[in-house]
């Protein structure tokens, strides 16, 4: 009863749905309490910058009322252009010294401003070639970006505790899920409506990151200059939500042709991965985000990359009370949940 209150609700704002998460920590492990996603008006978030505030303010208010969360210190997150992680090398010093060095040196890793960037970085271990180099995870995102996002959850009648790195908050998410095998060299991999996020992971560290503006939108693009129907119509033939059957081998081509250039893309960051390093192969490749569901996408990675492919069900790793979550419910949420349910394991104070 009197224990510090420092648990924090997850909110992950993507360009086409937000999602929200509240878990319970007991002695057993971790409850869901709350999940929920809802669509937000088209055109709120462009490449990653907010463009409609006030909508998008509603949208997230909306969200928390439907689903009785009454918490207000939240966990974000966010990507794209405005957020840069390099993987650095420097020389082995004491602390300060350290942190000293890595501040000094980030400047010629970061295409902006330094003055104009939030960093931060973590020590991953020994560089494998050589002992008197330390490998350091280097984050740095734009001022101007986080304050965007702090605005908006202050309009929206939030207190925005944590802005985490929606790669990391996947990551999170990831490492709680049962039966894993942590020295597998494994690719997480997010397709959302406008980026894919790759992070390859060895023992929960991470080995390369990579963001690129990949996306669904891709697919509902090419679906509407094809078809002649607004972005919004070709969603909904997407989605099953409106039938045309004159249109099936279309979509499938299209569907397949997106696939294609995803698979391209993960393609490239495992071979520039395999071949700069001495870890090893790429043994397991997990997917998640909305992108998972377009055809022939899963099919494209086996055919090329000698790996066990999955998609995530982050509710394997909670206590889910199936009265409150229905089986049906969970497996079409999965995918899309882990970024919101890893922000939702953050805490307080967190580094």
């Amino acid at each position: 009863m009197f224990r510090k209150k420092d648990h924090l609700v997850g909110l992950d704002i993507g360009s086409s749905f937000i999602k929200v998460a509240e878990l319970k920590s007991t002695g057993q492990g971790h409850v869901l309490n709350k999940f929920g996603m809802s669509r937000i008006k088209p055109g709120s978030i462009v490449e990653g910058r907010i463009a409609d505030m006030q909508s998008l303010a509603n949208d997230i208010k909306s969200l928390f009322k439907s689903q009785k969360i009454h918490e207000k210190n939240v966990a974000i997150s966010t990507g794209g252009h405005s957020v840069v992680i390099k993987t650095i090398n420097t020389t082995t010093r004491p602390g300060k010294e350290l942190h000293d060095t890595i501040y000094s040196e980030a400047e010629q890793y970061i295409p902006y401003d330094i003055d104009d960037v939030n960093i931060d970085y973590q020590v991953i271990g020994e560089n494998e070639f050589s002992p008197e180099q330390l490998n350091v995870l280097l984050v740095a995102v734009k001022k101007d970006l986080v304050a965007e996002y702090i605005e908006l959850i202050q309009l929206a009648g939030l207190d925005p505790k944590i802005i985490d790195v929606d790669t990391f908050a996947l990551q999170n998410a990831y490492e709680i899920l049962p039966y894993q095998n942590t020295e597998q060299i494994t690719l997480l991999v997010d397709v959302g409506a406008s980026k894919m996020s790759l992070n390859i992971l060895k023992a929960n560290t991470s080995l390369m990151v990579r963001d690129n503006m990949s996306g669904t939108n891709q697919l509902l693009e090419e679906i509407s200059n094809q078809a002649g129907i607004s972005i919004e119509e070709a969603e909904q033939v997407l989605n099953g939500e409106k039938k045309d059957v004159g249109r099936k081998d279309m979509i499938r081509s299209v569907c397949l042709k997106v696939a294609q250039l995803w698979c391209s893309e993960i393609f490239e960051v495992v071979n520039a991965f395999q071949s700069s390093t001495n870890s090893g192969k790429v043994e397991k490749i997990v997917l998640s985000g909305g992108g998972v569901f377009v055809e022939g996408f899963k099919d494209c990675i086996l055919s090329e990359l000698e790996a066990d492919v999955s998609i995530i069900n982050p509710f394997e790793g909670l206590i889910v009370n199936e009265k409150k979550f229905s089986n049906s419910f969970i497996t079409k949420a999965a995918p899309q949940a882990p970024i919101a349910i890893g922000l939702a394991l953050r805490r307080i104070d967190d580094k």
